[in-house]
């Protein structure tokens, strides 16, 4: 069943499309932002308590899901489960996993389309282009219209082009180019006057904020979302693994990769915050917020390299670029949800669904475009901050409660033989049947009570 329906060939080819799928937007545009507006340092500890603690185990419940079925999330859900009721439960989970995909999508494709036009921005500058310079940043719904579709279109194309000739392909390629142009500026952002400030606060914590409900809260929702979790992404990346292979190590590795460039990301961005403040531009409200939380590193940053003068316009290229990279390898993840859904359940076409699919979540991206000052806030925080942890709570409870001790550790042996000697095996099959369940919706009332 796997081979008709697409396989990764190779450890590297998974390790980067699911590492591409959890690097995107989330580590170097959210992470940053969040760790910026939660007392920096404070935050990237309960970021990494909660990755390690609840973000890992949830990874592999759907790495092992999906692996065991060869299918989509509504497939899987409904395999696993014993009986009727549950089947159905699991069904609503598959296909609300892949609504909530979809509208992550439609407001990724937004966000994403700024990141092209800035990039594209950076060279109509260089090229002495300044009008069309001007236009590409405006913020204007025509551009954004415009690059929002563009952007969709290449999400599609990849797509259509299947597991190993698009998704595998392009996330080979793609994620060292990414790693590359980070580590390249961060190096050159920590040579600049103010660097250092903005380190140590990223660097340095301050324990009592880390106690903060909304810090938690935060920081769970920036867990999940950067790793792709809750919404069948990495389930159907599961579903693409060859048997052969250990899912503990797989699983460590994208969740290691995946840290790593978050953490990266905030060694560039909150230098490049407090070098910016060095310059003269204002990063902070009187009140001691960030100023554009949401749009900071469209409003913040520019305005650094503005005062870079040549070389700001160089860096601003590269760094637009780079998020660009980050975006598209993230957008393929989920996209292919729905898609796989669609072709499995429904047998349509795979350049069919990812058409008629990406077009329709175009569509909600246009509405979002029409009233975003109503729409775009609410859907991130829908999606991220409560779904998520939500079906990854789902996913958990499938894992603990609902599929065999025996069957899971079927499959695991697969590609781990002595898998029953390991500490995985010790620590995880207890671990996301009681705790990750409990602690998840333990801070999931924290919030909608907050």
């Amino acid at each position: 069943m796997a081979s008709s329906r697409g396989e990764f060939s190779s450890r590297f080819g998974f390790v980067m499309a699911a590492a591409g799928s959890a690097v995107g937007l989330g580590n170097i545009w959210g992470f940053p932002t969040q760790a910026a507006s939660n007392g920096g340092a404070a935050f990237l500890l309960v970021y990494l308590f909660l990755t390690f603690t609840l973000a890992y185990p949830a990874l592999m419940a759907e790495l092992i899901i999906g692996r065991h079925a060869h299918a989509n999330a509504v497939s899987a859900l409904r395999l696993i489960s014993p009986n009727t009721l549950l089947k159905r439960i699991g069904v609503s989970t598959g296909v609300f996993g892949f609504i909530v995909a979809s509208l992550i999508l439609s407001f990724y494709a937004i966000v994403a389309s700024w990141m092209i036009a800035f990039c594209l921005s950076s060279l109509a500058s260089l090229a002495g282009m300044e009008s069309l310079s001007r236009w590409l940043t405006s913020f204007s719904l025509p551009r954004n219209m415009l690059f929002m579709l563009l952007f969709s279109g290449l999400t599609i194309t990849i797509i259509t082009a299947g597991v190993k000739q698009g998704i595998e392909r392009w996330s080979a390629r793609l994620m060292p180019a990414l790693l590359v142009l980070l580590v390249l500026l961060v190096l050159y952002v920590l040579t600049l006057d103010g660097a250092m400030e903005g380190l140590k606060v990223y660097l340095l914590p301050d324990f009592e904020r880390a106690l903060s409900p909304k810090l938690i809260i935060a920081a769970l929702g920036s867990a999940f979302f950067s790793l792709s979790l809750g919404v069948g992404t990495m389930l159907i990346y599961g579903s693409y693994i060859s048997d052969k292979e250990n899912l503990p190590v797989l699983g460590g590795l994208v969740t290691v990769v995946d840290i790593s460039i978050a953490v990266l990301a905030g060694v560039l961005v909150l230098p490049a915050m407090y070098v910016a403040l060095h310059n003269g531009v204002q990063i902070f409200t009187e009140a001691g917020a960030l100023i554009s939380e949401d749009t900071l590193i469209f409003t913040v940053l520019p305005e650094l390299f503005a005062t870079m003068g040549l070389v700001g316009k160089v860096v601003s290229f590269t760094f637009f670029f780079l998020m660009s990279i980050a975006a598209l390898t993230s957008s393929i993840s989920m996209l292919e949800v729905p898609v796989a859904y669609t072709i499995e359940e429904h047998g349509f076409s795979r350049k069919t669904a990812a058409r008629a699919i990406g077009g329709a979540i175009a569509i909600v991206s246009t509405l979002i475009l029409l009233n975003f000052d109503n729409l775009f806030g609410f859907v991130i925080a829908f999606t991220t901050r409560y779904s998520q942890p939500l079906l990854g709570f789902m996913f958990c409870v499938y894992a603990g409660w609902v599929w065999s001790r025996h069957s899971i550790l079927e499959e695991l042996r697969k590609g781990y033989p002595e898998v029953e000697q390991g500490l995985f095996w010790k620590i995880w099959p207890w671990y996301v049947k009681f705790l990750c369940p409990l602690i998840i919706l333990a801070i999931l009332a924290q919030s909608l009570i907050g």
